[in-house]
C-alpha cells in the first residue's frame, strides 16, 4: 500500500522540491499552503510526477490545521508520513540582547508551535500507519552549540523544534512512530538567497531519506547529508 505524506509550507522551495522527491519514490503527496492560489498552481505542475493533493492549511491557524486532518481522515484513513517544513524569519538583524521580542514570539509561534500544534493534530492519523514518521526541518543554528547570540528567533525556535523532537521520540517510540531532526545545510530558497551552494531539490533527498526509515533506532536524533550529527 501506497505510504501518504503531508507536508508543511509545500507550495515553494524546500517543501516543494521535498514533494517532487517523494512522488518520485512513489509516495502520496498531500501539498499544504496558507496561499491556496499558490497551493493549487504548485499542485498542477507536480500532478504528472505521481498522485498528489493540496488542502490549504496555516500552521498558526488551528482551524485549517483540524480541516486539513479531516481531508486527510476522510480520504485515506491514515497518514504515515508529516513533515514539518513551514518555517519564517531567519532573523538576522536581530541580535538576542535588542531583539524586537514581538516579532521573536511570531517566529516561536511559527517554527516551535506551528510543529507541535500539527504533530498534535495529526497523530491519530499516524498511529494509524504500520510504521509512522515525522520529520521536522530544523537548521544547525538549532545545536546547543550555534546559540552565538545572531539570529535569536530562528536559532532558538529551531533549539526548541529539536527538543520537541526528542520529547516526541520518546513518547511515541512505543507506537512505532519515528521523529527525527534535519539539517539541509544553507539553500538556494526565498529564505536562503540565491548565494547559497545547494538546490532545494538536493536538501530535499535528506528530509525524504528519513520520511522512508522503518527502522526505530534512528528515532530521536539529528540529521544531516544522512549521518547523525550533535545537538
Amino acid at each position: 500500500m501506497r505510504k501518504i505524506a503531508l507536508i508543511t509550507g509545500s507550495n515553494q522551495g524546500i517543501g516543494y522540491a521535498t514533494a517532487q522527491t517523494l512522488l518520485e519514490n512513489g509516495v502520496t503527496v498531500i501539498l499544504t499552503s496558507r496561499d491556496e492560489e499558490k497551493g493549487l498552481e504548485s499542485l498542477d505542475k507536480l500532478k504528472d510526477l505521481g498522485e498528489v493533493h493540496f488542502c490549504q492549511l496555516d500552521i498558526t491557524d488551528m482551524e485549517t490545521i483540524k480541516k486539513a486532518k479531516k481531508f486527510v481522515e476522510d480520504k485515506f484513513g491514515k497518514l504515515d508520513i508529516l513533515i514539518n517544513n513551514a518555517a519564517i524569519n531567519y532573523d538576522t538583524w536581530h541580535s538576542v540582547s535588542d531583539a524586537n521580542l514581538d516579532e521573536i514570539e511570531q517566529t516561536l509561534d511559527a517554527n516551535l508551535m506551528g510543529a507541535w500544534r500539527v504533530s498534535q493534530t495529526f497523530l491519530p492519523l499516524l498511529k494509524k500507519a504500520d510504521i509512522g514518521n515525522i520529520v521536522n526541518v530544523s537548521s544547525g543554528g538549532g545545536s546547543l552549540a550555534s546559540q552565538t547570540g545572531g539570529t535569536p528567533g530562528y536559532s532558538i525556535s529551531k533549539l526548541a523544534l529539536n527538543a520537541l523532537t526528542m520529547q516526541l521520540s520518546n513518547e511515541l517510540r512505543k507506537d512505532k512512530i519515528l521523529v527525527t531532526s534535519v539539517c539541509l545545510g544553507w539553500v538556494r530558497t526565498s529564505m536562503g538567497g540565491m548565494a547559497a551552494p545547494r538546490s532545494a531539490k538536493s536538501a530535499s533527498e535528506g528530509i525524504v531519506w528519513l520520511a522512508l526509515l522503518e527502522d526505530m533506532k534512528y528515532s530521536g536524533k539529528f540529521y544531516r547529508d544522512k549521518k547523525e550529527i550533535n545537538w
